[in-house]
């Protein structure tokens, strides 16, 4: 990694690289113990590391052109916080973390909904578990990346983002149950049905994410203490249909038929009819547009221009307020329907958007 070397002057003992996500559908669903379906992008984090022999960790970042240096006795703020977070939350499970010396580069796109953050705690977290030689099976390493981003860097997302950048396969979506944490990994080959999944980068800043998130979740959280269920993933429609408290109501029925998308998403795709799940994106879109109130007038817009122009069905992306919007059309229609998408927002007065083909890609691994 040349990169690490021209910070440190020497090679890494190793390379480690970790993939963004998109969701295909499940929203909002992961921290209610519900279903998710998301697989990893081609664009990755990639961390060169090396071992100290101290407890002293140096990382530098491509991105951020910082390079920063922490230690145990104090608590790391800004981007270092999704590094420092994964030394701590290892340590917290019992971990011997060894010391590192860390370079970072990253063509996920930031502030985008595709999760560099994950990829960024996933990609150090693989390569710590390797330096160290650290016993911790792959499909208990989310959970642990996971507290790192609730516990230490303080926002309150699911597992899901985590679990699709570790556990994902190529060629695969990863039908994620978000309680008992079994997955199932469900082909997912749209080149083969003459289709490709557009990524529509909208470029729309994201607005208030964090608290507007916590609200989200609080929100959940309250409506299942109403009904008397340990989380939303128990509710039925007509459990959501008799909560009396409006915003709530909308919440929750988001949560509910959202968990039904899935599994209906889930079982098109066992029976190789991946043009047929467009509808239920699109129901996906108007249901976090409606009853989550998650959406912005950018990723509206985008999936309005994509379905007028041919699409199958299109969604927002990722916990909301800005992001990208995904798009399922036949694969000589990917054009067509970007065109139109940058038409759109050109007439609206919004930033260009930047639309890319996504294929289904792997989860961490060292290189």
């Amino acid at each position: 990694m040349k990169q690490f070397a021209a910070v440190y002057g020497a090679d890494p003992e190793g390379v480690w690289a970790a993939p963004g996500r998109v969701n295909l559908i499940g929203e909002h669903t992961d921290y209610n113990d519900g279903f998710v379906l998301p697989f990893a992008l081609p664009q990755r984090t990639v961390v060169g590391a090396s071992m100290l022999d101290t407890q002293q960790w140096t990382v530098w970042s491509e991105q951020a052109d910082e390079r920063i240096e922490f230690d145990l006795s104090e608590h790391v703020s800004g981007w270092g916080a999704y590094v420092a977070g994964v030394v701590w939350a290892l340590r917290e499970a019992g971990f011997d973390v060894p010391g590192a010396r860390m370079a970072i580069t990253s063509d996920v796109p930031l502030g985008a909904g595709l999760s560099s953050s994950a990829a960024l705690e996933s990609a150090v977290l693989t390569a710590l578990v390797d330096l160290g030689g650290l016993d911790l099976p792959v499909d208990e390493r989310p959970a642990l990346a996971q507290r790192a981003e609730n516990d230490y860097a303080g926002m309150p997302c699911g597992i899901m983002d985590q679990s699709a950048s570790i556990r994902c396969r190529a060629g695969h979506a990863l039908f994620l149950d978000c309680r008992s944490l079994e997955v199932e990994h469900i082909p997912f080959d749209v080149a083969a049905a003459g289709l490709a999944v557009l990524v529509i980068d909208t470029k729309a800043p994201h607005r208030h994410v964090t608290g507007e998130y916590a609200a989200r979740r609080a929100a959940c959280e309250e409506a299942a203490r109403v009904l008397g269920i340990p989380a939303l993933r128990d509710a039925t429609p007509d459990s959501v249909a008799a909560i009396t408290d409006p915003v709530l109501q909308r919440r929750a029925r988001h949560v509910v038929t959202e968990d039904q998308r899935v599994i209906d998403t889930v079982a098109l795709l066992r029976d190789g009819r991946v043009r047929d799940i467009g509808p239920l994106m699109t129901a996906s879109h108007t249901s976090m547009r409606d009853d989550f109130e998650i959406t912005v007038p950018e990723v509206d817009a985008a999936v309005e221009a994509a379905i007028s122009a041919g699409a199958y069905g299109a969604r927002m992306t990722g916990g909301g307020f800005g992001g990208c919007v995904l798009a399922l059309a036949d694969t000589d229609a990917t054009d067509t329907v970007a065109a139109a998408v940058a038409e759109s927002f050109a007439t609206r007065g919004f930033a260009p958007p930047e639309p890319f083909v996504a294929i289904p890609g792997h989860g961490a691994v060292r290189l």
